[in-house]
């Protein structure tokens, strides 16, 4: 049913198809106003579609026009749809009966074409708005209309460059129509974001449409997640915008010299979207770098020193940042294990090589010649073989660059440790580089550095992203307890254990201590109280925990446990859940803050994982499986952000439903609250109704987004650790049971001398003679 009244004259209306079982009082009246500007009042039913209302609305106000050349919009120019229109009508907002998305699209792509300024700069303004819709999108670029906006992105300056960019941003929600841009496109695009001219709403487009390139890789599509993998094969369709990815973007990035520079040196902006939008690019680029570029890459990020600007974002404490923040520390995680898992080969490596000669250089001591008349070069400076790459066996490349800052933290110091402990006994000294080795695998251990990288650290790390630094200290407090205690040859595990010991204590409460309370830990503790407590955490430790073969065990059940929870918090997306709207912090806090009409809301993950479906209600109601009941939705690529803690319930609606949520003043934020930020502001602001469903969300959302994956809730990698140690306790309930003896490492024998064998068929239950 459609009526339509003139407002001047409420008793003249006119009704078609009008069921007789439907009541026109229960229907919301809306106005609609016409493209002349007459304005009228108007009942519309909200089962119909969309085309059949418009097709009432020009019958009813005696339209010539065909109606497929008319659309409705709200005051806001939102497009109203099937999807939203039970929404409108509900809410009794004010609609306009203006042209449809065929009609806007030709006549935008008509003026993009002309050179006028003025004009140029008011279309753009209106595309930036209406190509998010998927209908005028069509329309679009059925028109040639990407051409034609990216050749205006090509010459255009200021406010009319902004609003070109955020069209294209815009644009690049979508799954499809831009698979067309070319390098020379990105290429400006880069220049763009360059350049210091550039203004700020220029830089922000700019830098989320590279992030957009970087994230639009042929292993991203979408797909199915399953528990062993949630990427798709790696092979775009024809046509696909997944054809681009880290290789593309950074091929251009390096033509343009110092645009790395300028994204690492926009982290310390005051603007603190443009600091997001950097870090979310500085993200994406970590995430999908590629082999062919990954050292590269980490090398140029180290020596611009990003970690120490992100260090600093940490202090400033912006609360929009810390979804950020955490993807960089797993990020640079997963560098750091890589560094770990890549050999050092220094006859096929030149910087491995580089690095080596460095290190040997700075010792300043000669080779020699052992009472076996074998040459001694590398075990003079501490390692136990000529054989360095075999040295390196467990700590990798990360274990060489470790041991190079070491040097290269002070060479003088260096040379004259390398000095002092040759000139004792062979069997006092200590092993320098076996020790930094050592310190690497200790480090890795309190940080938990296991294969495959995932973190679930839902805190600030700030002492983890300066690994080097403390490397060094603790590197330092081995050789000093080594000094101290009297050790010889014999005592390398116990020194360690004293360093184990120390790493534990210094690291502690990382996210509140300062760092010059790590440095006075390493610098200043004394031998014999260090002793005392380690032989105390002895008593209430179990070495078996502590041996390499059970820390391999408990890394790969950590991988298996971060899979399964990762899969049962989306499971817990796709099932959906009540939550009650917030407001904002700065509203809930006025006098005259009244409950809404719909506090409640339920949301759910469609299959697709896509969208977020939800309805608005005045009290809860049994929701139906599927979508029939939710028509409201949100674009999950939208969301930027997870923000958590930082909205309030509506009044009184704490104290009627939500008796087991921790009690809280309706004017101060609710810890079960979270917000789903998004490029132009909040999209949704809700409370969980008990601590496990506020986990699930929060945690589960940050692991649907591409440039995601980190765990952010302390319920979570509660769970992940949880079912670790279990898995891991039932393990070794097997081998304890039948007293099997864990070594603490296997070492292979030597090969056979020729293929004269063969591998025996005799099971474990045949007698051998």
């Amino acid at each position: 049913m459609a009526s339509t009244s003139n407002p001047r004259n409420t008793q003249a209306s006119t009704t078609t198809n009008a069921p007789p079982a439907k009541s026109a009082a229960l229907v919301p009246t809306n106005s609609v106003t016409t493209k002349d500007g007459q304005t009228v009042r108007a009942r519309i039913d909200p089962t119909l579609a969309v085309d059949d209302v418009i097709r009432q609305l020009c019958l009813n106000l005696k339209i010539q026009e065909p109606p497929v050349l008319y659309a409705l919009r709200d005051d806001a120019d939102e497009l109203v749809t099937d999807d939203n229109l039970r929404k409108k009508i509900k809410g009794k907002v004010n609609l306009k009966l203006v042209s449809a998305p065929i009609i806007e699209a030709a006549e935008i792509v008509e003026k993009l074409s002309l050179r006028d300024e003025r004009t140029l700069r008011l279309t753009l303004f209106s595309l930036q708005k209406f190509i998010r819709e998927e209908q005028f999108a069509n329309e679009f670029l059925q028109r040639d209309g990407l051409k034609e906006l990216i050749d205006v992105i090509g010459y255009s300056h200021g406010n009319t460059l902004a609003y070109a960019l955020n069209a294209m941003q815009n644009l690049m929600d979508l799954d499809y129509g831009w698979s067309t841009l070319d390098r020379s496109f990105i290429h400006k695009v880069v220049q763009i974001l360059t350049s210091q001219q550039s203004l700020i709403n220029v830089c922000r487009p700019a830098t989320s449409i590279l992030k957009k390139l970087v994230e639009a890789d042929p292993r991203s599509q979408p797909g199915p997640i399953t528990a062993s993998s949630s990427r798709a094969p790696p092979t775009a369709p024809p046509g696909s915008v997944y054809r681009y990815g880290f290789d593309v973007v950074w091929e251009q990035m390096r033509r343009e010299k110092g645009s790395l520079d300028i994204v690492v040196e926009r982290l310390g902006n005051a603007d603190t979207t443009m600091v997001l939008n950097s870090m979310m690019l500085i993200n994406s680029l970590l995430s999908h770098a590629t082999e062919s570029y990954w050292e590269e890459f980490t090398d140029e990020l180290d020596r611009l020193n990003a970690g120490k600007a992100v260090l600093r974002l940490m202090s400033h404490s912006i609360e929009d940042l810390t979804s950020c923040i955490l993807d960089f520390q797993a990020n640079i995680m997963r560098c750091i294990l890589r560094k770990k898992m890549n050999p050092v080969d220094p006859f096929e490596d030149p910087k491995h090589q580089t690095m080596l000669q460095y290190i040997w250089a700075n010792g300043k001591v000669e080779e020699a010649q052992d009472s076996e008349c074998r040459i001694m070069k590398w075990r003079l400076l501490g390692f136990d073989s000529e054989d360095v790459s075999h040295e390196f066996d467990s700590v990798g490349v990360l274990g060489l660059e470790c041991l190079r800052n070491f040097v290269k933290t002070d060479p003088e110091c260096f040379a004259k440790v390398v000095l002092e402990q040759l000139n004792r006994p062979r069997d006092r000294r200590c092993p320098i580089a076996k020790a930094s080795i050592e310190v690497v695998e200790l480090l890795c251990e309190h940080w938990e550095i296991f294969a495959p990288g995932y973190s679930t650290s839902t805190t600030f790390q700030p002492f983890f992203l300066k690994f080097m630094k403390v490397h060094v200290l603790a590197t330092q407090f081995l050789l000093r307890m080594w000094n101290e205690s009297g050790a010889g040859s014999g005592d390398f595990a116990r020194v360690v254990a004293l360093t184990r010991s120390q790493v534990k204590l210094a690291l502690r409460d990382e996210n509140i201590r300062q760092w010059h309370e790590v440095e006075q830990d390493f610098l200043e503790s004394e031998y014999r109280p260090v002793r005392d407590r380690q032989m105390k955490e002895l008593e209430s430790e179990d070495d078996l925990l502590n041996k390499v073969p059970v820390r391999n065990l408990r890394a790969k059940l950590y991988k298996e446990s971060f899979e399964f929870v990762k899969q049962q918090r989306i499971h817990c997306l796709l099932q959906g859940a009540w939550f009650v709207n917030a407001l904002p912090h700065s509203l809930a806090t006025a006098k005259d803050v009244k409950r809404p009409s719909r506090p409640w809301r339920f949301m759910r993950l469609d299959n697709g994982m896509k969208y977020l479906n939800y309805v608005d209600s005045a009290a809860q109601f049994p929701v139906r499986n599927g979508l029939e009941d939710l028509p409201d939705r949100i674009d999950v690529s939208l969301i930027t952000e997870i923000s958590t803690g930082n909205c309030a319930p509506p009044p009184n609606v704490l104290r009627e439903y939500m008796v087991d949520v921790p009690s809280a003043s309706p004017a101060q934020p609710s810890p079960l609250s979270f917000s789903l930020l998004g490029q132009e502001g909040s999209l949704a602001d809700v409370v969980a109704l008990d601590q496990s469903s506020w986990a699930d969300w929060t945690d589960g959302l940050n692991m649907l987004r591409r440039d995601g994956g980190h765990v952010a809730t302390l319920e979570t990698a509660a769970f992940v650790n949880a079912l670790t140690e279990i898995g891991l306790k039932i393990k070794l309930l097997d081998l304890s049971g039948e007293k099997v003896d864990i070594p603490n490492s296997l070492h292979a024998g030597p090969p056979p001398p020729n293929n004269d064998f063969f591998f025996s068929d005799l099971s474990y239950d045949t007698p051998v003679p």
